[in-house]
């Protein structure tokens, strides 16, 4: 009988690896594939040749696919222009959309492969998402907004998995043993330190402004608006305070940050946009719902109107982020997502 085939995305990376090395143990024929995506040409000759090395060991065939203008156009310049908004972009949710579980399933087709996997921490029945098992690594937040369509061919290996256990499972194979130990990759690729640092690439992020109260008062001055995300307390003066004060809110187009006293920043109701569902039918909804990745989920009571809607949360939150993505769950399923607006 022929082997079903899958396309694995491969990062030179320990989650990458193992994914690999057990769908090929379940009976796959895998072809893997390294997605350049970004223009540190350094970082890709080093992480191809670790794939390589993976791809020699396995005995699988590995390619490199070259998305850095799809990449740039659909994450770069959305991370770029949401900050120029005066917002907070989360652009692991639009790489995994247009990028990771758009572009490279694409790519799978046109080789004639059904099925994409890759090293994320979650789990998929081909209907759903769920979140992983190694709950401190789990990523379906990042994945809510990938198309429902597209669902049915996703495989994720480690979403039963613990961290720990994969690193072990690396180290018991010694031409793998330094991708165990390896230090793990930050969360936005093409971020080194600080994202102050992208954003600088493009335009002056060092305009002094002024600081105002909700009322509009001038009450001090800032360094540069593009330097200030909701809830942050420095970097900033407030004349005559005694009380820490947060920014509030950003306004662009006349370079100032509101700030005031941090129950100003407790909301209990939002608004959403470019609504995803995995589940159909929804409109008036109860659900729980993540309004950052490293939050818990919270009940909410869910209106939909096509893909806008607006979210009640049972109980208030401090610091919402406009441009920031409002993930749905039953229990551990994700029913669907929007971004905060």
């Amino acid at each position: 009988m022929e082997k079903k085939k899958i396309l694995v995305g491969m990062s030179g990376g320990v989650d990458s690896t193992v994914t690999t090395i057990l769908l090929q143990k379940e009976g796959y024929d895998v072809t893997g594939v390294y997605l350049k995506l970004h223009d540190n040409e350094k970082s890709h000759q080093e992480n191809f040749a670790k794939v390589k090395r993976v791809g020699d060991y396995l005995g699988i065939e590995v390619q490199m696919l070259d998305l850095s203008n799809d990449f740039k156009e659909e994450v770069y310049d959305y991370f770029v222009d949401t900050y120029k908004q005066g917002l907070t972009p989360n652009p692991c949710v639009m790489c995994n959309r247009n990028i990771k579980f758009g572009k490279m399933v694409e790519f799978a087709e046109s080789l004639g492969i059904d099925q994409v996997a890759t090293g994320h921490y979650i789990k998929c029945d081909g209907d759903f998402l769920y979140m992983a098992e190694d709950d401190t690594k789990d990523q379906s937040y990042f994945l809510a907004q990938v198309r429902k369509e597209t669902l049915k061919k996703l495989k994720f290996p480690l979403g039963t998995w613990i961290k720990d256990d994969v690193k072990a499972y690396a180290k018991e194979i010694e031409v793998l043993q330094d991708l165990a130990t390896q230090k793990e990759s930050s969360e936005i690729c093409f971020v080194e330190n600080e994202y102050t640092d992208v954003l600088e690439r493009h335009m002056n992020i060092d305009l002094e402004g002024e600081t105002v109260d909700t009322a509009g008062n001038v009450v001090g001055k800032h360094k540069g608006y593009m330097h200030y995300t909701i809830g942050k307390r420095r970097g900033f003066t407030v004349d005559g305070a005694h009380d820490p004060h947060f920014v509030l809110s950003i306004k662009p187009e006349t370079n100032q940050i509101v700030v005031g006293k941090r129950e100003a920043l407790e909301e209990n109701k939002f608004k959403i946009k470019k609504v995803n569902l995995f589940k159909e039918g929804l409109s008036d909804f109860d659900s729980t719902v993540k309004v950052r990745y490293r939050t818990r989920a919270i009940p909410c009571k869910v209106k939909l109107d096509g893909d806008t809607g607006e979210v009640e949360l049972s109980e208030s939150v401090f610091g919402l982020a406009y441009g920031q993505i409002a993930v749905f769950y039953e229990g551990e399923k994700v029913i669907g997502s929007g971004v905060i607006c």
